[in-house]
């Protein structure tokens, strides 16, 4: 009798950890939607990117870094993204580059990741802004705005997602 009692509990408690489980994802899908719909907002979105520009103009970079006496690219998109827009985002670059739908360079819209391969095994991240400038953490200036079309960034870019 009391096997049965256990396994009618473990399928009881199975069954309300699914439920459970499975109502907080609806959450967290309906609360990214939300969230999500914010980066239409062209006009919102590059005042919210320049307003951490502002904040975080200069932090130096370090590897690993998430605080303002240092951080790393996809740190920064990271806490920018998770701060500013309400976003959870992966928090490294390799994960970050599996978000969002890849758009063409052509499209690009204030709140769109581009990627570069800077050295064989490594990348780099950036947040968009608008006429061919996008905000980043550059190892020698630290939070910054580059060009796209800078020689340096122009012949390591290599895609751009939208989120």
């Amino acid at each position: 009798m009391s096997i049965t009692r256990n396994i009618v509990r473990f399928a009881v408690l199975v069954f309300v950890t699914s439920l459970l489980m499975s109502c907080g994802a609806l959450q967290e899908r309906s609360s990214l939607s939300l969230n999500t719909a914010k980066l239409t907002d062209s006009a919102y979105v590059k005042k919210v990117l320049y307003s951490q520009f502002n904040d975080w103009q200069g932090v130096r970079y370090r590897y690993g870094g998430l605080s303002r006496s240092g951080i790393d690219c996809s740190g920064f998109v990271y806490v920018t993204f998770k701060t500013k827009l309400g976003l959870d985002l992966p928090r490294t670059t390799a994960l970050q580059t599996r978000l969002g739908k890849e758009v063409n360079k052509s499209e690009l819209k204030a709140g769109d990741l581009v990627f570069f391969k800077t050295t064989f095994q490594s990348g780099h991240v950036g947040i968009f802004l608008e006429n061919d400038r996008f905000l980043h953490v550059s190892e020698r200036k630290g939070v910054t705005i580059s060009r796209l079309n800078d020689n340096y960034w122009k012949s390591n870019y290599w895609k751009s997602v939208r989120i």
